[in-house]
């Protein structure tokens, strides 16, 4: 992968509010594949009794890690937005886990691009959620 996706990937989730906020850090990334982290935070508890962090902030751990790893893909430039995004939710994240995204751009036309992506907590043998997803491919102009 280049220098030039590094940054713009590094630079596209510094440049989004909500994953500042979630404490998202980029682990990997390289041509069509990126992983990010979410450490556990009480503010993101979706049920007080259990402490399972809620599906939104899962959903946007995934739908992030999707969009850096299009971003990143050596037949994409550099703007992408979210067409369509199916998250299949396998179980309740463990409270005070980490929950690590990996999305893997496989396939790019002329206009979108396709990604998978998987996110899981210390039990890597059993997800948290699945995705599936189409992104768009848009020429960045001057």
């Amino acid at each position: 992968m280049s220098r030039d996706s590094t940054e713009i990937a590094l630079k596209f989730i510094q440049a989004i509010p909500h994953a500042l906020d979630l404490g998202m850090q980029i682990t990997s990334i390289g041509d069509g594949e990126a992983e990010i982290e979410m450490p556990y935070d009480t503010r993101f508890v979706g049920d007080p009794e259990t402490g399972v962090i809620h599906g939104g902030a899962v959903s946007a751990l995934i739908d992030t890690t999707c969009g850096a790893a299009v971003m990143c893909h050596p037949k994409t430039p550099s703007i992408t937005a979210t067409l369509n995004l199916r998250i299949d939710y396998m179980r309740a994240a463990t409270p005070g886990q980490t929950i690590v995204a990996h999305a893997t751009c496989y396939n790019v036309t002329r206009s979108v691009a396709f990604v998978r992506a998987t996110a899981v907590d210390e039990d890597t043998q059993r997800p948290v959620a699945t995705a599936a997803g189409a992104f768009t491919v848009v020429e960045e102009t001057a």
